[in-house]
């Protein structure tokens, strides 16, 4: 498959959505990036990139993050974790507290912010180091030894993060944090500052097409855990528009309000589209439509 002429194709078909939506206004490292950029790269399983515009620019990973800390949290200690987190759509923005007290404290999934506190809080205990061990596993299988924190975007998360504390303590008081609170909130607010590029996160996510080996051909998971991520990518992994999104797209994917898009085609390639410009659900609007055009342009779906 060429896959240049077809990452191309797609930015000229998505070009006329350049600008639409609003970048994440609630966090103000977010709100000053123009919404008019727009990235998107496709890696292979042997690790050649293919790029279009702005592949290779960094920008805020956000909630992207949270399917790599999951990955590590399974590698390390295993389907105790299920225990703690649900695998169900939440149907509810991804900052709510409602469900929460319905459910005595367990989250709905892995990927609203209750459930990646959880699974942030369970890597914390597992290495002492959460956010670290998260940045140095980046850093190996995107083979950019410079990956870093953004400092202003963390200092952004954790000024405007009286929500993530909030649900941090409400879980806790259910027995569900084992960590102190403040510990935890900094780890999780370091994490989703993050900056990769398209370039780095194809990279980076290629153990879910590879069906759990990592860069060097180590395995980081078992087949199975590999496609229980995928799976819950597939259905919650962007926000409560994740039926729209496998309706439209039909790949396990996982967005961020930084307006990155992380997708998977098991078996065949990794993709990440970029564009910070957001729809009311929190995401990227071009990003959507350009991954809907690459399913319809390919064939490529998991259906």
């Amino acid at each position: 498959m060429d896959y240049q002429a077809l990452l191309e194709q797609i930015a000229a078909d998505v070009a006329p959505l350049a600008g639409s939506g609003t970048p994440a206004e609630y966090i103000p490292a977010l709100a000053a990036v123009d919404p008019r950029r727009f990235g998107m790269a496709v890696a292979d399983l042997n690790g050649t990139v293919y790029g279009v515009g702005d592949w290779r620019h960094p920008f805020s990973t956000q909630s992207i993050t949270k399917v790599f800390t999951l990955a590590l949290a399974l590698a390390s200690g295993g389907d105790s974790l299920w225990e703690r987190v649900g695998r169900e759509p939440s149907g509810n923005p991804f900052n709510s507290l409602v469900q929460l007290e319905y459910e005595s404290g367990i989250p709905r999934n892995p990927f609203i912010n209750a459930g990646a506190l959880v699974v942030t809080d369970a890597l914390q205990s597992l290495t002492g180091d959460a956010s670290s061990e998260l940045l140095d596993f980046l850093r190996q299988e995107s083979g950019n030894p410079d990956l870093a924190f953004d400092p202003k975007v963390a200092e952004s998360e954790s000024a405007y993060g009286d929500r993530n504390a909030a649900l941090a303590h409400f879980m806790a008081s259910y027995g569900n944090i084992a960590n102190p609170v403040p510990t935890l909130l900094d780890h999780y607010f370091w994490q989703c500052s993050i900056e990769m590029s398209c370039a780095d996160l194809t990279l980076a996510a290629r153990f879910l097409a590879r069906h759990g080996l990592r860069a060097d051909g180590s395995r980081l998971l078992t087949r199975s855990e590999a496609k229980q991520i995928n799976a819950v990518m597939l259905t919650c992994g962007t926000y409560d528009a994740a039926g729209d999104f496998a309706y439209r797209v039909g790949l396990p994917g996982k967005s961020g309000v930084g307006g990155g898009i992380v997708a998977v085609v098991p078996g065949r390639c990794t993709l990440c589209v970029w564009s910070p410009g957001l729809d009311a659900r929190g995401n990227s609007v071009a990003g959507v439509a350009a991954l809907d055009r690459f399913t319809t342009l390919t064939g490529l779906s998991v259906f």
